[in-house]
């Protein structure tokens, strides 16, 4: 048992599924756009949408978004931030399916890019991240986190695990999803630590790779 266990993390806010795992799902979807967000929308379910407002889980989602942690002062303070960093959202009750009832789907656009992010809050401001950009994931942030999207083809998870390896970079849990056989894929490896910027840029030049993200550890401990 750690510490975290008998005393919940370090956070502003009343509730640490509520409010500091509905901040860890902001910052993945924050890190993963890649960019300044300039508009959000925000499906939640079950207990996200009946008690959020209480708990302070629509201000953590915002306050993530928004590149704050949990425990940032400023997160009461999250939807001024956000207007003054030009942020529109929008929240929506939604029925998500047979999912954990503290889960979001956040739909996040920038400048250039756009994103959509399901995960859910377990418990402690532990999270598990479900889908990304509609396919299937299976990570936490509490380690590293490397995401790929690629055109599925022969030999290019054994490509990439080559990659890690030759950058001195241990490889925790990895999970694979593609659309169809040759459709597109998604990668999302849990590492020791971060890829060096030469690697994520050696991967980001393959002809086959679209996108590429490096995700920080978010949890604390």
């Amino acid at each position: 048992m750690s510490l975290l266990d008998m005393i919940g993390p370090v956070m502003i806010g009343p509730s640490s599924s509520h409010t500091a795992g509905a901040c860890r799902l902001g910052l993945v979807a924050h890190h993963l756009l890649g960019e300044a967000p300039r508009g959000a929308v925000i499906d939640l379910h079950a207990s996200f949408a009946k008690t959020g407002r209480g708990h302070g889980t629509h201000l953590a989602l915002i306050a993530g978004l928004l590149g704050m942690a949990p425990d940032d002062q400023r997160l009461p303070h999250a939807f001024a931030q956000a207007q003054a960093a030009g942020l529109t959202f929008e929240f929506r009750d939604a029925d998500l399916g047979d999912v954990h009832p503290n889960t979001a789907r956040i739909a996040v656009r920038g400048d250039t890019h756009t994103l959509t992010v399901q995960g859910s809050s377990t418990g402690g401001g532990v999270i598990q991240v479900a889908q990304v950009q509609g396919l299937g994931v299976n990570f936490s942030a509490a380690s590293p986190t490397a995401l790929l999207r690629y055109s599925d083809a022969v030999g290019m998870i054994a490509r990439i695990a080559s990659t890690i390896a030759a950058d001195g970079v241990n490889i925790a849990t990895l999970t694979c999803t593609r659309e169809t056989r040759g459709g597109q894929a998604l990668l999302a490896i849990e590492l020791d630590q971060a890829l060096s910027p030469e690697a994520l840029a050696f991967l980001n030049r393959w002809p086959d790779v679209n996108w590429v993200r490096m995700l920080p550890k978010l949890m604390d401990g």
